[in-house]
């Protein structure tokens, strides 16, 4: 089986939310499809681990907040690598309710649905939730962020309780080795190697820009460090992900 196959599938990105006595409760989903059109209903696919989902079973609602394509990455970084019991999502964020009451996030969304839960299936790892269309709107007439770009742009893998998440090793197997171009030959030839190259990197979740000079002195990373010298257990101090997120400037 072609595990790449799956990538030619067709999704979105969206913040799913919900409240549930008295605080709110939201994740980033990418399944997520409208399944009937009389009345409207909209399904997502939840894990069963997601923090949400069962806030969203208990509270009978659910918002979906379809994000814009240049999104900020600090909302993929918290609403899809963190979880909500380390954390406030919805601190640094702007919502609204309508006729649910379920918070809508409005930060980086150019549309958004208010629903309210009319069916659940047990699917094994994971929960699909179908929801009625109680109310929805448009914020912005830009492109939104679909999949695809988003894995392209960032070349990120779907967070482990995604329903679209493979195994890295698994992708890797499938790789075609591309032959190196004598301007990428120069360019690493002029890098060096190893603690020889000072550039920064940048986390692509949330933006997090990693210095040598400045170190990481909230990780106990000394100045003059560079990213190759780091700990293979390093995480981005603002979201959490790992080294592998991470890009050279």
């Amino acid at each position: 089986m072609k595990y790449k196959a799956f990538h030619k599938l067709s999704y979105g990105l969206y913040i799913i939310a919900t409240e549930l006595a008295g605080k709110k409760y939201g994740y980033i989903g990418n399944t997520a499809f409208q399944v009937t059109s009389s009345p409207s209903q909209i399904a997502i696919s939840s894990h069963k681990k997601n923090h949400t989902t069962d806030k969203i079973i208990g509270s009978g609602s659910f918002s979906m907040a379809v994000l814009k394509k240049e999104v900020n990455t600090s909302l993929i970084g918290e609403f899809g690598f963190m979880s909500g019991t380390d954390i406030d999502k919805f601190r640094n964020v702007e919502t609204i309710t309508s006729k649910t009451g379920a918070p809508i996030v409005t930060d980086s969304a150019v549309a958004w649905f208010d629903c309210k839960v009319v069916k659940t299936v047990d699917l094994g790892t994971h929960m699909l939730i179908v929801g009625e269309v109680l109310d929805s709107d448009i914020l912005s007439d830009e492109e939104p962020l679909t999949y695809a770009y988003y894995r392209e742009k960032y070349k990120m893998l779907s967070p482990k309780n995604s329903p679209t998440y493979i195994e890295r090793d698994i992708l890797g197997k499938e790789e075609e080795p591309k032959p190196e171009t004598t301007a990428e030959k120069e360019s690493n030839s002029e890098k060096g190697s190893g603690s020889d190259n000072m550039n920064t990197f940048t986390c692509t979740i949330c933006g997090f820009r990693y210095d040598p000079e400045e170190g990481d002195p909230t990780m106990g990373i000394p100045p003059g460090t560079p990213f190759e010298d780091l700990p293979d257990d390093y995480k981005c101090p603002i979201c959490n992900a790992s080294k592998e997120y991470f890009r050279e400037d």
